[in-house]
């Protein structure tokens, strides 16, 4: 009997399948839909062929009966403004037109589909307010995040949609207080606000939405302090870029799932509370920028569970806690800009998980024990150590080992001494910046020979010689490749332009393959072989003392984006072949010795005036016209040729009386001489 009733499913199923596959669209539904993309700026190829069964068009899903019940029409470059009859696809439950450029309002009517599940517009250019009513008696996900909405947050999701479960507002304009009808959301797992213009304080009620995960109000206008008396669910809290303020309060035993807090850049002050620092959920806690003070107490017995810890730019006294190495998952640290004194604890002799360690603007001491401790690191990648360690020289100890280092920041630090010679032993280095100390000597040649550096700053020291030709070897920049686009987890968080741009915010830096050696005494060319770097982006060599003409094979630097030659002792021409530098964006040889006709055409007709400057013989549309600077070259010469005519009857006159005096000097004294010997005769 089980096994007729099981064939029995198996053969309704295979026949509902059958059917659905066979089945015609519904002919309202293909109505609706040939509307819809008649109303595109845009169309989709296969939208436009001779099948008359819109269930066979791309993006559309039907049922058994040849309902649309699907429409996911993702990344298709749709250009145009969305239809009200979309509103009569009655049984339609995922709508997603994400990330493509449709505009206007969209109508009222798709917050009305009794049937709909998923309704993403997210990416889009969308704008206006969202309905106070909405009615999505089915819905569990709506995105709109990455749009121009604006005008207070709708409270209709909650009202008549209790069963949503994602909710995604961010990225848009929305102002106004959380409203208060969020509260029956007693479904809702993730609720993301982020990057809009929302006011008010942070509700408690939130905290106690029974199934809610993650919680997103980064990037907002959030004034007040933060509370919570009841025990919460959530995962992840982001409550960053506000305007919070006060002590964070002692209450983070109510949060026992709580995996990452970030709080950075708002008005908290006072010490870090005992609960969070012994919280054993916690992997990520981000506390940056704000006012914190006190000393650094994690009790690492506890916090088992962090992976990473930025308290960096707030108020800590104190010596960098000797106990982090204690926590065993802990593998990215920033704290930097705190009033942290001595050096780097001994037992980060042992601590092998450390990745990532960032002592910018600190007072510490004894760089060159502190680079003896850190080598024990062995899976130290990162190492930012800025404006640390000042008036110091740099460690000159050719045992020093980091096998795995990537990333070496030791900027603006003052330092003296030379180039130190086992920075050849980093064989994965990708960047390195000693920029803004006082180092002197030479650029030694073996910074050429690092097989992955991409990311080459030397800037503003004393350096001095010539360029080292290996430079022009580097391999990773010999070849395009896309993957040398660094994104290094240096603290870098953006707002909101004053223009109401959104602008993102990232825990990190785009790091494009860069040669900077300006504001340093090189002398010598500049090579040829650099046009070979067809993945450089950057090269700065401005304020030196560089001479030579400019190589027109620079011009095969396809992918350059900033190139400055700038006060140098630079002769010759402008290439004309530099026009074809499409990327060219920054662009200067200001203030050397050029001559000739500035090339137009390309990006060279973006370029201002102060891009040339400073070179008397260089004209053309940006400075002094050609045809003008000829004419005032003869001038010039026509003049100096009468001032030589002129001058011509002084000097002669000059030269007569000079002869004529010397002739007094040497034959009438002797006469005179002469004759007086005479008389004593």
């Amino acid at each position: 009997m089980n096994v007729f009733c099981l064939f029995s499913t198996l053969i309704l199923i295979l026949s509902s399948v059958q059917a659905q596959l066979n089945s015609s669209c519904n002919s309202n539904d293909s109505i609706v839909l040939q509307h819809f993309m008649n109303a595109m700026e845009t169309s989709i190829s296969n939208w436009t062929s001779n099948s008359s069964n819109c269930c066979d068009w791309e993006g559309v899903t039907c049922d058994y009966t040849g309902k649309v019940v699907k429409l996911h029409l993702s990344k298709k470059k749709l250009v145009g403004n969305l239809i009200d009859s979309l509103g009569d696809l009655d049984q339609l439950k995922t709508l997603n037109l994400s990330r493509n450029l449709l505009k206007g309002i969209p109508p009222i009517s798709i917050f009305h589909l009794p049937n709909l599940q998923v309704l993403d517009l997210s990416a889009n250019e969308f704008s206006g307010s969202l309905p106070d009513t909405i009615n999505l008696p089915s819905i569990q996900l709506v995105d709109v995040s990455d749009n121009n909405f604006e005008g207070p947050v709708s409270s209709g999701f909650c009202v008549n949609s209790t069963g949503i479960r994602v909710l995604k507002l961010g990225v848009n304009y929305f102002d106004g207080d959380i409203p208060s009808e969020f509260e029956n959301c007693s479904m809702l797992e993730h609720l993301c606000l982020d990057a809009n213009f929302v006011t008010g304080i942070v509700p408690e009620y939130l905290f106690r939405l029974p199934r809610l995960l993650k919680l997103s109000l980064q990037d907002n206008v959030l004034t007040g302090q933060l509370r919570n008396s009841y025990p919460s669910n959530l995962v992840y809290l982001d409550v960053s870029l506000n305007y919070l303020s006060g002590n964070l309060p002692d209450f983070f035993h109510t949060f026992p799932n709580l995996s990452f807090f970030a709080a950075h850049s708002n008005s908290f002050s006072g010490g870090i509370p005992f609960s969070l620092l012994n919280s054993r959920s916690i992997s990520s806690l981000v506390l940056r920028n704000n006012s914190f003070s006190g000393s650094i107490g994690l009790n690492c017995s506890a916090m088992v569970k962090l992976e990473s810890l930025d308290l960096g730019d707030n108020e800590f006294t104190g010596d960098i806690p000797s106990n982090l190495p204690s926590c065993p998952l802990l593998k990215t640290i920033d704290l930097g800009g705190n009033n942290l004194t001595g050096q780097i604890p001994e037992s980060f002799s042992s601590f092998s998980s450390l990745c990532y360690l960032s002592l910018s603007m600190c007072n510490l001491k004894n760089l060159s024990v502190s680079l003896q401790i850190l080598q024990n690191c062995t899976n130290l990648t990162t190492l930012v150590l800025s404006k640390s360690f000042d008036n110091e020289e740099m460690p000159s100890d050719a045992n020093l080992q980091f096998k795995k280092l990537k990333t070496l920041a030791i900027p603006n630090c003052k330092l003296t001494g030379v180039i130190p010679v086992w920075l050849n032993g980093l064989t994965k280095l990708r960047i390195l910046d000693l920029s803004w100390n006082e180092l002197t000597g030479s650029i030694p040649p073996f910074l050429g020979k690092l097989q992955s550096l991409v990311y080459l700053d030397l800037s503003n020291n004393y350096l001095n010689g010539e360029i080292p030709k290996s430079l022009t070897q580097l391999p990773d920049l010999l070849f395009h490749d896309n993957s040398s686009e660094l994104s290094v987890d240096f603290p870098i968080f953006m707002r909101r332009g004053m223009n109401g741009n959104v602008l993102r915010y990232s825990y990190g830096i785009r790091f494009p393959p860069t040669l900077d050696l300006s504001n340093n005494f090189l002398t010598g060319p500049i090579w040829a072989e650099f046009g070979n770097l067809v993945n450089l982006h950057v090269l700065n060599l401005k304020y030196n003392e560089l001479s030579g003409n400019i190589p027109s094979d620079l011009a095969n630097l396809t992918s350059i984006e900033a190139l400055d030659l700038s006060h140098n002792d630079l002769t010759g021409e402008i290439p004309v072949s530099l026009t074809r530098l499409g990327m060219l964006s920054k662009f200067s040889v200001a203030y050397n010795n050029l001559i000739g006709i500035i090339p137009s055409g390309g990006q060279f007709s973006t370029f201002s005036v102060s891009s040339f400057e400073g070179n008397p013989g260089l004209c053309g549309e940006f400075v002094l016209s050609c045809v003008k600077n000829q004419e005032s070259l003869r001038i010039r010469e026509l003049e100096d040729v009468e001032e030589a005519i002129i001058s011509l009857p002084v000097w002669t006159g000059f030269a007569i009386g000079f002869i004529f005096a010397v002739f007094l000097l040497l034959v009438l004294p002797r006469t005179r001489e002469t004759k007086d010997m005479d008389k004593f005769e």
